[in-house]
């Protein structure tokens, strides 16, 4: 057993993490997954494929029973005329559509990076976690951050901890949450303390780790009065190397 004495200091168990985590990013379009969304209403799971350059998602259980033969046959026609639609887009249609996915990964990516530049990190030590050895390490906010956009502003806000595993360096757990107030909208909402998020990883093959869970609760005051409740609660299992990309 060892502990922070023998460990790497914290910037470059971040600087590592980094690294990896670009990796785990690139790679994560080759996969295909299983997708569990919890709402107040219950569950519905859903198998994500890539179809023609992104992502389809097609219903496969609802509340953890699946679906009926009759819904399980108009979802196979569902995904039939996605395919059919995106066979036949204009170069255009195709090139608006993979840009919108293309944008939607570049700003959840920048958010993750965005934690390394917001936040001083100081080791707190090594414990297990899930059956793995991990790095421990707790995040304040890092006085002069300037978040390069509104959906980094919330960082600004935040406080968390990181959980890294002590052989690959890859994320396996995040957890943030807003110790103060935090004026986003060019001043229109201000997100409150009791906003948090988490995000787990696991590996899935050939060293890459994938998001496995992600939960979030978010309050926020709009126009000063109205005030904004949201929540989500997602887990991504079953991950498989995609086969041939449907078109």
């Amino acid at each position: 057993m060892w502990g922070v004495v023998s460990a790497p200091g914290a910037a470059t168990i971040i600087q590592r993490s980094v690294a990896a985590n670009q990796r785990d990013w690139l790679a994560a379009p080759q996969y295909e997954y299983q997708e569990r969304d919890q709402t107040g209403h219950g569950t519905r799971t859903y198998r994500v494929r890539m179809i023609s350059g992104s992502p389809y998602q097609q219903l496969t259980a609802i509340n953890g029973a699946r679906i009926s033969p009759s819904e399980q046959l108009q979802e196979k026609r569902k995904l039939a005329a996605a395919i059919a639609r995106r066979r036949h887009e204009t170069p255009g249609e195709r090139q608006r559509r993979i840009a919108a996915y293309r944008a939607d990964r570049r700003r959840d990516h920048q958010l993750m990076n965005q934690l390394t530049a917001a936040f001083d990190f100081k080791l707190v030590g090594t414990e297990n976690l899930e059956g793995r050895r991990v790095y421990d390490l707790q995040a304040t906010p890092r006085p002069g951050y300037r978040p390069p956009n509104r959906d980094t502003r919330v960082l600004t806000g935040m406080r968390g901890e990181l959980w890294i595993d002590t052989q690959t360096f890859q994320w396996v757990k995040v957890e943030a949450h807003v110790i103060h107030p935090v004026w986003i909208e060019g001043f229109i909402a201000r997100v409150e303390p009791g906003t948090r998020f988490e995000l787990e990883y696991r590996p899935v093959s050939d060293g890459v780790w994938l998001p496995s869970h992600y939960q979030m609760q978010a309050t926020a005051k709009v126009l000063f009065v109205f005030s904004h409740h949201d929540q989500a609660d997602q887990a991504y299992y079953d991950y498989r190397k995609a086969g041939p990309p449907a078109e």
